[in-house]
């Protein structure tokens, strides 16, 4: 009967209601109707409810206290945790002391060897000039300094997360209860994992490494999973048929066929490790990441400048260097014999630096470009700041932004009622994805207001609003663009490709330097962050539409616009609401960091906790950018559930 039933039903009702969006919305509506004048009855007030709100501050502020008092006498911090800050620190001391033994030219030396054995003469020529670089820069020790960091950082992540891409790549339970966590974590901006570490470490070096290992295993882990699952069955089978055991069919199968993947995961853990080394500068990393920090402090743009462009040099590097790797893997089987060759000729360069009495980069080596840099900032500052003719100035421009676009979004955002913000985020959440989506999305959007921070979350969510909007549109404008046109796309790709590799601490230098500190140079720093992932994603995803669907909309006449409007957009929308998803979570990272340059709201909260000692204010604040951070992500990522049944 009911199933007779529910369709004469729906044919009754109008035709918006009978498609499932419009299913939802009539649900989300009597639910409103009955639970609005209840909450409005009880809680007239507009902003967040004070009874509904739970005051953290005591609990935190007890839990910081007896984890100080207890660091030194508790059996956990003596018998474990202290043990293994220990090992973090002896570890960092010893790779860096073994840098500073080889000498800038043994480390040069090394480096340029291993991207020629692994990418060629191009690349080990471009990674010596990059290392020299950065001792002209006068930056060679704070680079040693973040380099052993790296390290060791680089190697617990991925062993970590090896080790849980191979419990999830093996055990079906495992992954089901592996993938939330590990979606959870990637979503999260790198701040939120700062205070944790620094409330049980203290600040340090070991804290530093553990919030990276933390913010950068995730990827391994998913990539190791992924390429064991995607063992091609029919070697599997074969393997089998010989009788081995489950411990040989992962030796010598399955791991053997994820090389690949295993390849690029430590390619990712590498570059997320990086970004992560120089943001945990905030807590005593050292190293250029705490140059960049005690500069832009001091609005010195010259002094962040020097100390940047090594990070940006050691990010390329990297990133070519792994990438090469891994699309090498397999090409050549030439033993280890030109391994020992190269080990042989970087001690016999190290050994020649350190007989010349040369072992430390020569003080009269280095090119000073911070003062000039700060002469063309100061220049920029009398010039371009404002009185431009016509187009006005740089400050203009971010006070015209602030004033027209980033205040009425916070203004209308703070004057919403409480329930109807919810509201939103669950017709969002829910027209997207499924209604367990919305509901994790309320909830989150309600721990917020559990919290206390309603208004500084509503302020992080204005910016990061405006900084998406600007964003989308730039973004699809310009990969609609690459994508027609392959000269486009020459030109944009290596810019791209530069500007994916830079760590986020960096985006934060040239709008200082042009903007001034505010919230507007924070949104424009999100923005120069998260346009090449949109770019690229938009552009892949219009060249991957069917060329058939193409191909007839031609046969039938349609124009260049509307085979773009009618059959490439429609086609791309999954790619499309992917790059919208990768584009809030890039956004929302900077934004919380442009904290640090007057971006206010919950980034300043973490700053100011992690400054003052204060970690009730920064632990309840970075609990706020998780609930903000899942609730975005829940909001714009749409489910395999909904893609497939359309519900």
């Amino acid at each position: 009967m009911t199933a007779i039933g529910a369709p004469a039903l729906r044919a009754g009702l109008p035709g918006v209601l009978k498609r499932p969006a419009g299913h939802k919305l009539l649900v989300l509506a009597v639910l409103a109707a009955v639970l609005v004048p209840l909450a409005h009855s009880r809680w007239s007030s507009g902003t967040w409810p004070h009874a509904l709100t739970v005051d953290l501050s005591g609990p935190l502020g007890s839990a910081s206290d007896w984890i100080i008092d207890n660091r030194d006498s508790h059996p956990l911090f003596l018998y474990f945790l202290g043990h293994v800050s220990n090992a973090v620190v002896i570890s960092v001391r010893a790779v860096y002391l073994t840098l500073l033994a080889a000498g800038w030219a043994g480390v040069t030396a090394a480096a340029a060897l291993v991207a020629w054995r692994v990418a060629g003469v191009r690349l080990a020529l471009g990674t010596a000039a990059a290392f020299v670089a950065c001792g002209l820069l006068g930056m060679w020790v704070p680079t040693m300094q973040t380099l052993a960091l790296m390290v060791v950082a680089v190697l617990a992540s991925v062993l970590v997360g090896t080790l849980l891409g191979l419990a999830a790549g093996l055990s079906d339970r495992m992954d089901r209860v592996l993938r939330p966590v590990l979606d959870t974590m990637q979503v999260l901006p790198a701040f939120a994992y700062l205070l944790p570490v620094v409330l049980v470490f203290g600040i340090g070096v070991p804290a530093a490494v553990l919030a990276t290992v933390v913010y950068a295993a995730p990827p391994m882990a998913r990539l190791t999973a992924l390429g064991l699952r995607g063992a091609d069955p029919e070697v599997l089978e074969a393997v089998d048929s010989l009788g081995a055991t489950a411990r040989q069919r992962l030796l010598t199968a399955r791991i053997p066929l994820a090389r690949k993947e295993l390849l690029l995961g430590v390619n990712q853990t590498i570059m997320m490790a990086l970004s992560m080394a120089v943001i945990a500068s905030v807590i005593g990393a050292g190293g250029l990441g705490d140059r960049v920090y005690q500069a832009l402090a001091s609005v010195d743009v010259g002094a962040a400048l020097a100390a940047g462009i090594p990070i940006v040099l050691l990010a390329v590097v990297l990133d070519r260097v792994t990438g090469a790797a891994g699309e090498r893997l397999g090409q050549e089987r030439h033993g280890v014999r030109p391994w020992a060759y190269a080990a042989v000729a970087t001690v016999a360069v190290a050994l020649a630096a350190r007989l010349a009495g040369s072992p430390d980069w020569p003080a009269d080596w280095t090119v000073g470009i911070a003062e000039p840099v700060n002469r063309a900032v100061g220049w920029m500052t009398a010039h371009l700041y404002s009185g431009v003719p016509y187009i006005g100035g740089t400050a203009d421009w971010a006070g015209h932004f602030t004033t027209w676009i980033l205040d009425p979004v916070r203004s209308g955002l703070q004057w919403l009622p409480w329930w109807s913000v919810l509201l939103i985020v669950a017709a969002l959440a829910w027209l997207i994805g499924t209604w367990r989506t919305a509901l994790t999305a309320v909830l989150a959007m309600a721990a917020i207001g559990v919290l206390g921070v309603w208004k500084p979350s509503l302020d992080t969510l204005s910016q990061v609003l405006a900084a998406v909007a600007v964003t989308l549109v730039l973004g699809f404008v310009t990969g609609v663009a690459a994508a027609r046109s392959d000269r486009v796309e020459k030109l944009l790709r290596p810019v791209l490709d530069v500007f994916q590799t830079m760590p986020q601490f960096v985006y934060l230098i040239p709008v200082v330097a042009l903007f001034g500190v505010g919230r507007a140079p924070a949104v424009a720093a999100a923005v120069v962050y998260a346009l090449p992932a949109v770019v690229r994603i938009t552009a892949q995803g219009l060249r991957q539409v069917d060329p058939a669907a193409l191909e007839s909309a031609r046969s039938l006449g349609a124009t260049s616009g509307q085979q773009l409007r009618q059959v490439q957009l429609p086609l791309a929308r999954p790619a499309l609401l992917l790059a919208v998803n990768q584009g809030v979570v890039l956004v929302l990272a900077v934004v919380i960091i442009g904290g640090l340059v007057g971006g206010g709201a919950l980034g300043y909260d973490v700053v100011f906790g992690l400054a003052q000692g204060d970690l009730a204010t920064g632990l309840v604040a970075g609990a706020a950018i998780v609930c903000l951070g899942l609730m975005l992500d829940r909001v714009t990522q749409p489910t395999g559930r909904r893609t497939r049944k359309g519900a």
